[in-house]
C-alpha cells in the first residue's frame, strides 16, 4: 500500500492556479491532491503521469457508451463541418428528427402522443418540466418527491431534491416538496418481502387522501393541492436503490385517482443504463412527463430535454416563449443524440446490458459472501450498488468507503502485472454505497478486472 500521493511539479503549478482562480463551488476536491486528467478511451482515463484508471462510474452515467466512442465522436466531427451552430429560434433537421425518434418511441411504448422540448442539461430540463406541470395544473407550485431523491441543484430542482444541504443558503423556489419515503428494502422493516414493503409505502402515501385533514386533498371538489410526483425510477444519488416491481404500478393508481402527474426523472438512468431506454419501462406504468439528459450525447455536449404528453405541452397550452435557452436543441448535441439512437437500434442493447449486469452482479454477490462489510448488493442492468457497512453488515460505514475511494485513486493496485487505479462513485443516504455505472460497452474481461480491483480495495479496508 502506497503512502499519500504527492502531486508532480507540473500538476502543482496547475493546482496553485486553481486554488487562486477557480471557484470551489463544484465537487472536485474529493481526493487530495486532486487528480488532473489528460486523456480517456473506452472504460479508462489517464492522468498527467499517464497512469490508467478503470472508471466504474463514467461521469455519473453521462458516458454510457464509453469514453471517446469513435462513432459518436465522428458524428460530432461531421456536424462541426456542416452546421455547427444555429440560433435556437431557427429550425434544423437534427432537432426535428431527434424529437420524432423520442416521441415515436414513447407512443409505441406507452400509447401516448407527446412532444419533446430540449434544454442544455438535466437540471435545466427539470426546470422546464416544472413549468410544464405548473402551467397544466393552473399554477400549482407544490410537488411530491422522494426521500433520497435527487433532481439537480438549480433553484427549482433543488426544491424537489431531498437534501436540505443544496438549498440551505438559498431559500426556496415556491415551496419545498413533500418528501415521501422510498421503498429502500435493505433498510426497511424486517420480516417483509420487497413487494410487501413496496405496497406498504404506497398505502402510507394513499393515507394522505383519506380525509381533508390529512392536508393535501379536498374531497368536496376532488382537488389535490399538489401538481405532480417527481420520481427517479431507480434512485441515483440516493444509492441506486431499486424498488420492487409492483411499486410504481400501485403508486400510479393513487396518482391517477387524484389527478397528480407522474414525472419520471431519467437523467441518470436513461439511455439503456438499466437495460431499457427509460428505466420506468421496467415497471409497467405510463409516465406523464419524462426528463432526460447526460448520456443522450455521451457527455460530448450539454443537451437534455423533456418528453411530455400532448395534453400538457401542445402549442395551445405551452405556446412559444414559455421557456427558452440560447443553446437548447443545438445541432452538435442533436447530431450526437441521433447517432446514439441509430447505434442502439442496430444492436440489442437491452439484452446486452442485462447480460453484463447479471454477470457483474454475480461477481458482487461473490464478494459479499467473502467480505462481511458488504451489507447489500443489487442491480438492474448496469446500474449496480454495493453498500459498505460495519462488521455487522448493516451499520453504515462512510469512513471505510471514503478510504476505499482514496485508495482506488492512488493508482497503485496491480493486476496481472498492470498497475491501475479505480474510479468509484459514492452515493446513498449515508454516503456508504458504491454506485456502479460502468460503460455499457464494458467487456467481460474488464468486468473481471473491476471485480479484482474492488477485491483489493476490500482487502485493504479490512486489514488496515
Amino acid at each position: 500500500m502506497s503512502d499519500i500521493r504527492i502531486a508532480t511539479a507540473e500538476d502543482q503549478v496547475l493546482l496553485d492556479k486553481e486554488a487562486k482562480y477557480c471557484s470551489y463551488g463544484d465537487t472536485v476536491h474529493y481526493i487530495e491532491p486532486p487528480r488532473i486528467f489528460s486523456r480517456c478511451e473506452g472504460s479508462y482515463v489517464w492522468d498527467t503521469e499517464d497512469q490508467a484508471y478503470l472508471d466504474l462510474q463514467m461521469w455519473y452515467s453521462a458516458v454510457n457508451f464509453g469514453y471517446a466512442n469513435p462513432r459518436l465522436n465522428n458524428a460530432l466531427k461531421k456536424q462541426i463541418d456542416t452546421l455547427p451552430q444555429i440560433a435556437s429560434q431557427y429550425l434544423h433537421k437534427g432537432k426535428i428528427e431527434l424529437s420524432e425518434m423520442i416521441a415515436v418511441d414513447a407512443k409505441n411504448k406507452f400509447g401516448l402522443d407527446g412532444r419533446v422540448h430540449f434544454n442544455v442539461g438535466g437540471s435545466q430540463s427539470i426546470e422546464d418540466s416544472l413549468k410544464v406541470v405548473r402551467n397544466a395544473s393552473n399554477g400549482k407550485s407544490l410537488m411530491f418527491a422522494f426521500e433520497g431523491g435527487y433532481h439537480g441543484r438549480t433553484l427549482g430542482a433543488s426544491s424537489i431534491t431531498s437534501s436540505f444541504r443544496y438549498r440551505r443558503r438559498y431559500g426556496h423556489f415556491g415551496e419545498r416538496a413533500n418528501f415521501i419515503p422510498f421503498p429502500y428494502h435493505f433498510r426497511g422493516p424486517k420480516g417483509m418481502t420487497k413487494e410487501e414493503y413496496g405496497s406498504q409505502c404506497v398505502q402510507q402515501f394513499a393515507r394522505l387522501f383519506e380525509t381533508e385533514y390529512n392536508g393535501v386533498w379536498d374531497p368536496k371538489t376532488n382537488q389535490c393541492e399538489y401538481a405532480a410526483f417527481y420520481v427517479e425510477p431507480i434512485q441515483g444519488t440516493g444509492g441506486y436503490v431499486i424498488p420492487p416491481m409492483n411499486f410504481y404500478r400501485e403508486l400510479k393508481q393513487v396518482l391517477d385517482q387524484h389527478g397528480i402527474l407522474m414525472v419520471s426523472d431519467e437523467i441518470q438512468m436513461g439511455f439503456y443504463r438499466t437495460g431499457k431506454l427509460w428505466s420506468i419501462e421496467h415497471f409497467d406504468v405510463q409516465p406523464d412527463v419524462i426528463v432526460f439528459g447526460k448520456a443522450l450525447t455521451n457527455g460530448l455536449n450539454p443537451l437534455g430535454g423533456i418528453w411530455a404528453r400532448e395534453e400538457l405541452i401542445n402549442p395551445k397550452i405551452f405556446p412559444p416563449g414559455s421557456t427558452h435557452s440560447t443553446f437548447a436543441s443545438n445541432p452538435l448535441g442533436t447530431a450526437v443524440g441521433l447517432e446514439m439512437f441509430k447505434m442502439t437500434s442496430e444492436v440489442d442493447y437491452g439484452a446486452m446490458v442485462m447480460a453484463k449486469g447479471k454477470y457483474f452482479l454475480e461477481g458482487l454477490q461473490d464478494l459479499q459472501k467473502r467480505f462481511p462489510i458488504i451489507g447489500d448488493v443489487d442491480g438492474l442492468g448496469l446500474a449496480l450498488r454495493c453498500e459498505i457497512c460495519g462488521p455487522d453488515g448493516f451499520t453504515p460505514d462512510k469512513a471505510t468507503l471514503d478510504y476505499m475511494v482514496e485508495e482506488g485513486m492512488k493508482g497503485d493496485m496491480v493486476v496481472d502485472g498492470q498497475k491501475l487505479g479505480l474510479i468509484l462513485d459514492v452515493g446513498g443516504y449515508y454516503k456508504n454505497v458504491i454506485t456502479l455505472a460502468p460503460s455499457l460497452e464494458i467487456s467481460y474481461p474488464e468486468i473481471d478486472l473491476g471485480l479484482k480491483l474492488l477485491e483489493q480495495l476490500l482487502v485493504r479496508a479490512t486489514t488496515r
